[in-house]
């Protein structure tokens, strides 16, 4: 109709004032969609979704100590958690001790700070690790702190083959979007893909990989860029492991995916959709997997963190409460929904709680679980799959032209594309062009009372460092140089990492010392845009 605005997506996708029939007569909806639980698992992975098991409520947590942070899980579980997912420090995701000279003022400030076996050892305290599933947010040194996961399951008594849970291991993505690498990309893929065959022997039940997309999202990327760069990074690590002798069945069935939930409700639940769409063909054409549970994306959700605000930061449980309506109307996995004061401090108590309780709702004071992919059939919904599944398949294919998702890292492309799209978002924030309450709109004139909030004492890197010189003092160091000369020596061969690394992590080696055997191997990475 004359006279109307014209309407995008946050993706920049156009919307029709009005959808009609007409807008899916070209979508043949038995072989393009299928029903749920059924190839290409566009409308969910499983055949009755949440009618048989709600999605695992994870909140993310980690602060200061192990055992402060200990303290925390229990209180969650205590509250009706169902799974538990550890936030680690800086220092830790750098694989640097607490003691170090680098890691002062942030040790245990964005996560909990682990160090050693003793560490891990506080951070389970009392939790059965065969009774719950653990999803670590780890990169660069995902794989020592999945063996000393796997080392204090073993001092608990329980098999490896009962451990379930998932560790990020996306290295990947930290060069284009985070920052937390350690090594270059190539022996990075290497440790990967070594963990990868570690897990597929002795730890059958645990998600190997996690590949995030919501890092890429944070940083600016669109919902559409966001699946794009996240399935061309799966396709760089399927075809890493079978250059490494691994067959995709053999890994993609482990393989899980991390997204984001944005409060642009219906164009999130379109992505989820494409997001599924595309990779199940992406592994059935490209890799010929014939295992359905290979095609089939599973994947966890965090509300937008990017999109909380420190201005009247209350309103933040609104879109906490829509962007987890979204990943639960998309078909999540498993969710972590942020506290409303995330955007000025770690997470309180209160807000925790009330995050979990958000969770709550949607599960048993909704119908949202009442029937598996609820929107299907919208003809707004299903356009606009479509639309966003084009979108993704042509990015894939200029990623290809460009020599694969390590290639064009290198080249700087998907860093590049986020950038303007960042710039692009923040622009139309400050002409006003997109509403966000509190800050460019509806903005209170009179000072705002900060909530409670809670922080972490600097005193953390003090207790740190004096366990750490305790532990040293105590152990065995004959058997601790002997350990990481072993690491070394497997950095240098082609054999495989994680047995060398378990052992020295067995002699109470620190992950600072483990990683530091492995980059006087593997070198330090530093960005070509450094100076």
């Amino acid at each position: 109709m004359a006279g109307q605005r014209e309407v995008r997506t946050a993706a920049g996708i156009p919307v029709a004032a009005v959808y009609r029939p007409e807008a899916t007569a070209d979508l043949d909806y038995d072989a393009e969609r299928g029903d749920p639980g059924a190839f290409p698992y566009a409308r969910g992975v499983y055949g009755s979704m949440y009618r048989g098991r709600s999605w695992t409520m994870r909140q993310y947590a980690g602060f200061a100590t192990a055992a402060e942070s200990n303290a925390r899980y229990r209180y969650l579980l205590d509250q009706g958690q169902t799974g538990l997912s550890v936030a680690f420090d800086l220092p830790t995701q750098m694989g640097y001790d607490s003691d170090d000279p680098i890691a002062l003022g942030e040790v245990g400030k964005v996560g909990v700070a682990v160090d050693s076996l003793a560490d891990m050892r506080a951070l389970f305290d009392g939790i059965p690790l065969d009774a719950v599933s653990t999803s670590m947010t780890i990169n660069a040194p995902a794989a020592p702190l999945l063996l000393l996961y796997e080392l204090v399951a073993e001092e608990q008594g329980v098999a490896p083959e009962d451990l379930r849970g998932t560790i990020q291991n996306d290295v990947l993505k930290e060069y284009i979007a985070r920052g937390t690498y350690i090594f270059p990309p190539a022996p990075s893929l290497r440790l990967t893909t070594d963990t990868l065959a570690y897990c597929a022997g002795r730890l059958p039940r645990f998600n190997t990989m996690s590949i995030s997309g919501y890092h890429m999202a944070e940083a600016g990327a669109t919902a559409v860029q966001e699946v794009a760069f996240t399935l061309a990074n799966a396709v760089a690590y399927l075809e890493a492991a079978a250059e490494a002798g691994l067959a995709v069945d053999d890994v993609a069935p482990r393989l899980s995916f991390f997204f984001v939930a944005r409060s642009s409700l219906l164009e999130e639940v379109a992505k989820f959709r494409a997001a599924r769409l595309v990779w199940a063909r992406l592994v059935r054409e490209r890799f010929g997997a014939s295992d359905p549970k290979s095609a089939m994306l599973r994947f966890h959700t965090q509300t937008a963190g990017v999109q909380l605000t420190a201005q009247q930061a209350e309103v933040n449980l609104v879109r906490v409460a829509i962007q987890s309506l979204a990943a639960t109307l998309g078909g999540t996995q498993s969710l972590h929904a942020n506290a409303f004061d995330e955007a000025l401090a770690l997470p309180s108590e209160k807000a925790a709680r009330l995050a979990l309780r958000t969770q709550q709702v949607i599960a048993h004071e909704t119908d949202v679980t009442a029937t598996a992919d609820p929107l299907g059939g919208s003809w707004f919904i299903e356009s606009l799959t479509d639309e966003v599944a084009a979108q993704v398949e042509g990015y894939l294919a200029t990623i290809d032209e460009r020599g694969g998702a390590v290639a064009a890292i290198e080249q700087g492309y998907q860093k590049r594309e986020i950038e303007e799209a960042a710039y692009a978002l923040t622009r139309e924030v400050e002409r006003g062009e997109r509403t966000v309450v509190g800050v460019n709109a509806f903005r209170l004139e009179a000072d705002e009372v900060e909530p409670e909030l809670s922080r972490v004492d600097d005193a953390v890197r003090d207790e740190q460092s004096a366990a750490l010189s305790r532990l040293r003092a105590e152990r065995d160091a004959a058997a601790v140089t002997a350990a990481l000369a072993a690491v070394g020596a497997a950095a240098r061969s082609s054999e495989n990492l994680l047995p060398p690394m378990k052992e020295a992590l067995r002699q109470m080696a620190t992950v600072g010392e483990v990683c530091g055997a492995l980059r006087e191997v593997f070198g330090r990475y530093t960005p070509a845009d450094v100076f």
